[in-house]
Order: C-alpha cells, then structure tokens, then sequence
C-alpha cells in the first residue's frame, strides 16, 4: 500500500497531496475487511513461516500483521502518515511489535545487508521507479535473503481485463495512490538482478476488474 503522490521533489520523487494523502487512507482501511477476505490464503502461504524481524515496503494501514507470528518485529516503511496510527492500533492487536519509517520505497532508511526479509504487497504498481525500489530491496537484504510480494500485474494482451486497463488508467491512477494498471512486475522482478525469482501467476476473484491479474513471488538476493 503506497501514498498518492501527485508533484516530485528535485530528486524525481513525488511528494505527497494534501488532500488525497487523506482520502488514500480512508479507502485502505474501509476495504481491509475485504482485501482480507480476497487475499487471505494467497498471504497466509506466502507470509507463514517468515524470519522474526522483516521488512515491510508500503506497510499502509497493517492489513499484512494479520499474517505474522506474534512476536515479530516489522519495520514498517509507509511514506502516508495519515496511515501510521491505523498501522500501529494493528500490530497492537496482531502481537507483533512494529518500528515505522515514513520513507520512500526508491531510499530506504536502512543500512546495507541489514535485514533477512522484506515484504510487500500492491506496491510495485504505484512506486515511481520500481526498478530503482527493486535495487534498494536487494541493497538492504542480506546474502540469501529473500522478498517476498504479492502484485496486481498487466493482463495477458486482447484479454478482457487488458482493455479495462487501458480504459480506467488515467482515473485508477488519480484515485488509487498512482496506481499503474499495467505495470510488468514479474519483467522488473526478473530484471532485478536476483539469484532467484519465482513467480506463481494467479487471478484475484473480486469486483475491481482491473487487478485480477495478479502474481504471488519470492525473489532471493
């Protein structure tokens, strides 16, 4: 989960919206319920078992704490501050304890080969430049380390779901934090430079047509 941004700094990087930094989060924690009842198994297998201190990318509101052995650490990066309160009402009540950083995804505010896992989940397709995120993931990873995500991806080409996303694009990205429809995560994770990178394609059985596409990875270092 990712903020909306509409202007950039010197750097490239967009800054935050005043208004719709608010509205983003209000949307996030409205449809948590239903993002979990979507994404609950998918999560459950690709977040169990994790080491006890990770990494989350875009942590938003907390909605993957829920998938986490109580007593992990998070270190939570999420750039919306208006989600920082809702992010740690969830660890509270998910047992897990949470550090949260309201950095970018393309700088990490971490040092190098610091950590043994990072996570994320729909934000690949809102970051500015995801092959830069994609190279600070694999700056702070340690040797072996791994990332796992789950991605909203482009549709396969004359699909049903391709023209939707070529049609909603403009406003999707407007309202959904700059949310890119057809974005090829699983062409950026592969060009990412990892050891590793398995992608499982799946589709995402709910009403927002224009991320059914979807794909569960684990990219290691």
């Amino acid at each position: 989960m990712y903020l909306h941004l509409t202007d950039t700094t010197s750097a490239g990087e967009r800054v935050a919206h005043p208004v719709r930094a608010r509205l983003n989060a209000w949307i996030f924690r409205a449809l948590d319920g239903y993002a979990h009842r979507k994404y609950q198994h998918v999560k459950r297998e690709l977040f169990g078992g994790l080491p006890r201190t990770i990494l989350e990318i875009g942590a938003g509101n907390g909605a993957n704490l829920r998938y986490l052995a109580p007593g992990t650490h998070v270190i939570a990066v999420e750039p919306n501050v208006h989600l920082h309160a809702s992010l740690r009402a969830a660890a509270t009540r998910h047992r897990v304890t949470v550090d949260v950083r309201a950095g970018l995804a393309e700088r990490l505010p971490l040092p190098d080969q610091s950590v043994d896992a990072v996570i994320s989940s729909l934000v690949l397709c809102t970051v500015t430049d995801p092959a830069r995120a994609l190279a600070e993931i694999r700056r702070v990873l340690r040797p072996e380390g791994r990332f796992w995500c789950v991605e909203h991806v482009a549709a396969p080409e004359g699909s049903r779901v391709a023209r939707v996303q070529r049609l909603v694009e403009r406003p999707w990205r407007w309202l959904f934090e700059g949310c890119e429809t057809q974005r090829d995560v699983a062409g950026l994770l592969r060009e990412a430079g990892f050891a590793a990178v398995e992608i499982t394609p799946f589709t995402l059985r709910t009403a927002f047509l224009p991320i059914r596409s979807q794909i569960a990875a684990v990219a290691i270092r």
